[in-house]
């Protein structure tokens, strides 16, 4: 396709959704659906993150930093920018036409009483409290979700159990909110994901299967537990490790000496001693009190 015809496309794209595009007072992307503002905001080591805003009086021109809060995912370029926003647009649309009703009714939940309901269907109720919330469903409802994902309890908590809501009453959920619920399940169940859809997760698609990989393979290994900066060995970083990464105040723990910009490159389940090229440290320490703590062999 044409730089031109993409360009048309896009723009035709943008006044069907009603999304307005421009650039900040401070030169970042921002855009504007009905009274929801959104931003891609430079970040500290160089990327971008997306922010968003609520009800702002003021032109896209004339927006700065300040108005923006929030840190809702990193950006990689303005083109992934411009998909948030039209994904953005696209809930907003199918969320104003499944017609949910807000109510207040009186309702004891795990987390307290109900302050505001969001009744999904008959049937299926979202509840906010003062601290928490999630989804009851009726016992009829519940009988028709998964064996593999129902719980004996008719209450599903808002952090990753709305997930399990939104995959067995799909036609009652946006499509963005489909994917995110497709993704907690991945991230959250992944062998009941794995047992629905009859496939295997690739290593990737699922934080909680890829941790236990993890774990599984270093069981035996020393896996950081703690980290400090050291004043005693320039460019290094002191870090105290446990078999398995085990934080048992009963687990031995050995020193290391670590380069920070090795250190710097860690994964998300930890960093992995390797015995040939860290040595046990044994010099003065960084943390405090580390002559107290007991060391292992």
């Amino acid at each position: 396709m044409r730089t031109s015809d993409l360009q048309q496309e896009l723009a035709s794209t943008s006044e069907d959704l009603g999304v307005e595009f421009g650039v900040s007072a401070d030169g970042f992307p921002v855009a504007r659906i009905a009274d929801t503002f959104l931003a891609m905001v430079p970040a500290r080591d160089g990327a971008s993150f997306l922010a968003s805003a609520w009800r702002l009086t003021r032109r896209l021109s004339e927006l700065t930093r300040e108005d923006f809060h929030g840190h809702e995912g990193r950006l990689e370029d303005e083109a992934a920018f411009r998909a948030r926003v039209f994904e953005t647009a696209h809930h907003k649309r199918e969320l104003s036409a499944l017609g949910r009703i807000q109510t207040r009714m009186a309702a004891s939940t795990p987390w307290g009483q109900s302050q505001l309901a969001t009744i999904y269907a008959e049937g299926i109720v979202s509840h906010m409290t003062a601290g928490h919330g999630g989804f009851h469903l009726s016992a009829e409802r519940n009988l028709r979700v998964s064996s593999l994902l129902r719980k004996s309890s008719p209450w599903y908590e808002e952090d990753a159990e709305w997930a399990i809501v939104a995959h067995t009453f799909p036609d009652l959920f946006t499509t963005y909110e489909r994917k995110c619920a497709d993704e907690t399940i991945r991230n959250s169940w992944p062998s009941a994901w794995e047992a629905i859809h009859r496939r295997e997760l690739a290593p990737g698609q699922s934080w909680t299967k890829d941790r236990e990989a993890f774990e599984r393979k270093h069981a035996g290994d020393w896996i950081v537990i703690s980290a400090i900066f050291s004043t005693y060995h320039a460019d290094m970083t002191e870090v105290v490790a446990t078999r398995g990464g085990m934080r048992d105040h009963r687990a031995a723990e050995r020193r290391f000496l670590v380069p920070s910009g090795e250190y710097k490159t860690r994964g998300p389940f930890g960093f992995v001693i390797d015995q040939q090229r860290h040595a046990v440290y044994d010099g003065p320490s960084d943390f405090i009190g580390w002559p107290q703590r007991r060391t292992g062999a």
